[in-house]
């Protein structure tokens, strides 16, 4: 099988392990074409080669960069003649207009095509967007899910052909490794917080249930965003002073070392009308790590933790209180949920998990398998 994949998330490195993994698969030829940046709130995210071993990695130009409705490449017709591939994986929502352009030039050359999709809140987007979508949905040959909210939507939405609920990235094990538990940490109960710093993150949510903690604790926030300053001056009102701090942005390859400083990893996420959380990766990556978590029930989140972690409603500030005392009084319980977490991520959600579900999609729609469809919905 010749597999193109074109994804503009694939500049940042440590995804690029999926590749590796795919292309180690014996039937799979595989050529992948990037961006050689992607502009992301006015940051650029220049394309790191960390894992290329395997397969072809191409760089594409990109017109409008940085505008996620509207970009498209540049060449890619020129590239899809030169791999000439059994199967274009355009790693892009059904409604951008960059996987309308990619689905008329591969369909020209006879090539199938798959999309991806993350959206798991039911939408009905403005004209032309609503045209690229139906369209996408109607003549695309297979479709990703990265939960299963999106998949049913995009069967509601008419999405008839074979539909995968398999994440985008998994993690890497040799990365996201344990650092072994003590009963008795050196250092005050830590819980941790990674993520963006705006209200659908629910960091306000966790402030005001680490308030109500009595004895030695801290709070670490990783991340940056525009509800920084609103969320100290709520630290400075609750009284917490130097009981949380604030770290800004961490550097992905530090990501493993900050989080085995956590007892707990929290991810209290608020749903919106347009947004609820679509995955978590970074309650994967703690889990990974052998770090206890604890989530609110938002979007993916409670699937994603399963047995291993525990789950409050979201908002419920008391709830989520509850969950942190429970672990930090509880040793025996944080240590057996934090191995379960490393358990279900080797089982679900390593690189390797993720490209293998990856290529037994490929061969069912190509038919180079007889397995029997892992389509959920």
């Amino acid at each position: 099988m010749r597999i193109l994949m074109v994804s503009k998330a694939l500049v940042v490195g440590m995804y690029q392990r999926k590749l590796e993994e795919l292309a180690a698969e014996p039937d799979i030829e595989l050529t992948v074409a990037v961006p050689p940046f992607w502009r992301e709130r006015g940051h650029d995210l220049r394309l790191e080669r960390s894992f290329t071993e395997g397969y072809k990695l191409h760089t594409l130009p990109i017109r409008f960069n940085g505008h996620f409705h509207v970009h498209f490449y540049q060449g890619l017709g020129s590239l899809l003649d030169r791999v000439r591939p059994d199967l274009l994986h355009f790693d892009e929502e059904a409604y951008n207009l960059s996987t309308w352009l990619a689905l008329q030039q591969a369909r020209r050359r006879g090539i199938k095509v798959a999309f991806y999709s993350w959206q798991n809140i039911q939408q009905r987007y403005p004209i032309p967007f609503r045209w690229i979508e139906a369209e996408v949905l109607s003549r695309a040959d297979l479709g990703f899910a990265g939960n299963q909210d999106a998949a049913r939507i995009l069967r509601l939405k008419g999405f008839k052909g074979p539909l995968h609920v398999v994440p985008q990235f998994g993690i890497d094990p040799e990365l996201f490794t344990p650092e072994g538990f003590s009963t008795q940490p050196p250092r005050p109960f830590t819980v941790g917080f990674v993520g963006r710093l705006v209200p659908v993150k629910g960091l306000d949510v966790l402030l005001n249930a680490v308030a109500g903690l009595d004895g030695d604790w801290r709070l670490e926030v990783v991340g940056t965003g525009p509800e920084r300053q609103n969320l100290e001056t709520q630290v400075q009102s609750l009284g917490l002073g130097s009981r949380v701090v604030f770290h800004g942005r961490v550097a992905s390859t530090r990501m493993p070392e900050v989080l085995r400083g956590f007892d707990v990893l929290a991810g209290p996420s608020l749903t919106s009308k347009r947004w609820k959380e679509q995955f978590g990766r970074m309650l994967v990556e703690a889990m990974a790590c052998q770090v206890a978590v604890v989530g609110s029930d938002s979007g993916e989140i409670a699937q994603v933790i399963g047995d291993a972690g525990l789950v409050a409603p979201e908002g419920d500030v008391a709830a989520l209180r509850s969950a942190l005392l429970r672990l930090r009084d509880d040793p025996q319980l944080r240590r057996s949920l934090a191995e379960a977490g490393r358990r279900r991520v080797l089982a679900e959600y390593t690189q390797a998990a993720v490209a293998s579900r990856t290529a037994d999609a490929y061969r069912l729609v190509l038919g180079t398998s007889k397995l029997s469809s892992p389509c959920t919905l």
